[in-house]
């Protein structure tokens, strides 16, 4: 479970991906309030952790990777087609999800985030994240020796 200063440190994160991508683009660009939430899958083996994410349509511009305090983020915006915001123009079915998103994924295998990558291709991301040796809860023997006084 994430603690509070933690949960507070990713909204940060992801508001400040919004801004960043926000900036960028100018006010024109901007995508509206919707929320997008793009699925994803999890499969850890025994070298890495590797997450697959649906982002069709999305550009490598459009969004953001970052891994902070355990948990891998993925943040960005998913743009309506074009002619879809024109005057007059009207869904009359609407399945695909569009606008922002940010998904949070808290890990707990312990994995080496700086050498982790990711790769966009046909509209799924993978990331890959190679695993690490968790120490943590591991029993660790101590050996006591006799300490001997001078007589």
């Amino acid at each position: 479970m994430l603690s509070f200063p933690e949960v507070h440190d990713l909204t940060d994160e992801v508001r400040r991906i919004f801004e960043e991508l926000d900036a960028r683009r100018g006010p024109a660009c901007r995508v509206p309030g919707a929320i997008y939430s793009p699925t994803l899958d999890v499969v850890e083996t025994c070298e890495s952790v590797e997450v697959f994410v649906d982002l069709a349509g999305v550009r490598p511009d459009d969004f953001r990777i970052l891994f902070k305090a355990g948990s891998l983020v993925v943040a960005g915006e998913k743009r309506a087609p074009d002619g879809a915001e024109s005057a007059g123009a009207a869904f009359h079915v609407v399945e695909r999800g569009f606008g922002r998103f940010a998904r949070v994924l808290r890990l707990q295998t312990a994995v080496n985030a700086a050498g982790a990558s990711a790769q966009l291709q046909g509209g799924e991301l993978r990331i890959t994240l190679p695993r690490i040796e968790d120490r943590r809860g591991r029993e660790i023997p101590i050996p006591v020796t006799e300490r001997r006084t001078a007589e």
